[in-house]
């Protein structure tokens, strides 16, 4: 019996901007469904160009790159449109309805907070926001650059044990851009190790 085909994959020859040296080397990564990969490296390596790469964002590469339905991604920046309610915010994005971006708003822990402004929620409430969004397009593959930095210790732990529901429920592939081992080591199924000049992947042990 053969295994199902991967929800993402790359295939990677080299990446860069114009004629200057490639930022990234060959490397290839597979996630399958329900799966999250951990990509680590650091600052300034690569990671956000391969994750540029993988959200069809930045075409400069040589390869190959397939996703296997629809794709949502979630950035360090909430990236919400100030000048919408968070219910628009959901609604806008996604075209879910407005009973759906209630329910997803709810789900996420901002029940009530429907016709409120981006600008007046907390840093940590904008990232809820954010995944209540991201998961409202029933996505078969989700992207996360560093969505959990910058929050207390309280906030960090409600995110993750949050993430780790809609993920569960949503059987989502991920790929997870981090700095934080035990970000990696509470989320991931495997992680990847970019590093080197062009960069490339090596497979990262997980401490116990």
């Amino acid at each position: 019996m053969t295994s199902a085909a991967p929800a993402l994959s790359l295939r990677l020859t080299q990446a860069g901007y114009g004629a200057g040296a490639p930022v990234l080397g060959a490397l290839e990564l597979s996630v399958a469904q329900g799966e999250t990969l951990g990509l680590m490296g650091p600052s300034g390596v690569g990671k956000t160009t391969l994750m540029r790469i993988l959200a069809g964002l930045h075409r400069r590469f040589a390869g190959s790159r397939h996703v296997a339905g629809r794709l949502a991604m979630v950035f360090q920046d909430p990236m919400l449109l100030p000048w919408r309610r968070s219910d628009q915010n959901l609604t806008l994005a996604t075209g879910c309805s407005e009973p759906e971006a209630r329910a997803a708003l709810a789900d996420v822990g901002l029940a009530g907070l429907e016709a409120r402004y981006p600008g007046a929620l907390s840093l940590g409430q904008q990232r809820r926001l954010a995944l209540a969004r991201a998961f409202a397009g029933r996505p078969a593959v989700l992207l996360l650059d560093e969505p959990f930095v910058s929050l207390d210790a309280a906030t960090h732990a409600e995110m993750l044990d949050l993430f780790r529901r809609l993920r569960a429920e949503a059987g989502v592939a991920t790929v997870l851009v981090t700095h934080s081992e035990a970000e990696a080591r509470a989320l991931c199924d495997r992680v990847l190790w970019l590093d080197g000049r062009p960069a490339r992947l090596t497979a990262r042990a997980q401490a116990a």
